[in-house]
């Protein structure tokens, strides 16, 4: 009689796991099942309650939330930003802003803080921390193409800068994204910055592939003579 009370209490628990499981992984999908998950098993529905506590304007609520998620998953960039995010609902942008810093350290493909400390680094007047968060979100395929064409001309408004340079040093030191650099780069960004990175990558000892630097000159030379000049330069050095 004890060991079948025991088998049904056992397959009662299962059955509870299961649902909790599944509910948790539906809450992925579906934002607004978020809050019938039961708190244990609450997973990828926590992020969901923090966001829509964020939406609906509940800041201590979002702030509550957050907080239990990052002391759950104190790893995922994702999970400090809406931490700061939450803090800057209920007001309290000190702490936002450390936050997001540590959310965009932590997190280079979290396009919201990279964006967000691009913002902050510029509204501070620190051109070269927003090229670094620029690069970051130039990497990431689904950055769209206008939100990187209007960034790069605020990120890199001067010949010389040293944000170029940043930028240069970050070509410099990944080899495996030159390619992508070159053709998503002619395109996006400012076409003077985009060939002043590259003569300061190649002084500095870069190889660019001959195929893929020669079908950027031909995008630069479409936009301007002068500088598809300058870059052909560059092309016949190193080809």
């Amino acid at each position: 009689m004890i060991g079948r009370v025991i088998w049904f209490a056992l397959l009662i628990g299962a059955a509870v796991i299961t649902i909790g499981v599944q509910l948790d992984r539906e809450a992925r999908k579906t934002p607004a099942l978020a809050l019938e998950v039961p708190e244990p098993f609450r997973s990828g529905a926590q992020p969901r309650i923090v966001a829509l506590a964020i939406d609906a304007g509940a800041s201590e609520m979002a702030v509550s939330q957050a907080q239990k998620l990052v002391r759950r998953r104190p790893v995922p960039a994702r999970h400090l930003r809406l931490l700061a995010q939450a803090q800057f609902t209920a007001g309290d942008n000190e702490a936002s802003g450390l936050a997001i810093q540590y959310a965009a350290q932590r997190g280079w493909r979290d396009p919201l803080a990279q964006e967000a400390m691009m913002q902050i680094a510029l509204a501070a007047g620190n051109r070269s921390e927003a090229a670094r968060r620029f690069a970051a979100l130039f990497l990431r395929g689904g950055t769209d193409r206008a939100s990187l064409e209007q960034s790069g001309k605020v990120v890199f408004p001067e010949e010389h800068g040293e944000e170029r340079r940043v930028f240069a040093q970050i070509v410099s030191g990944g080899e495996r994204w030159h390619n992508a650099f070159l053709t998503r780069g002619a395109r996006v960004m400012p076409a003077d910055a985009f060939v002043e990175i590259i003569e300061i990558s190649a002084k500095d000892g870069t190889n660019f592939s001959c195929s893929a630097l020669r079908q950027a000159q031909k995008v630069i030379e479409g936009k301007d003579q002068t500088l598809g000049e300058r870059l052909s330069i560059v092309l016949q050095s190193q080809c």
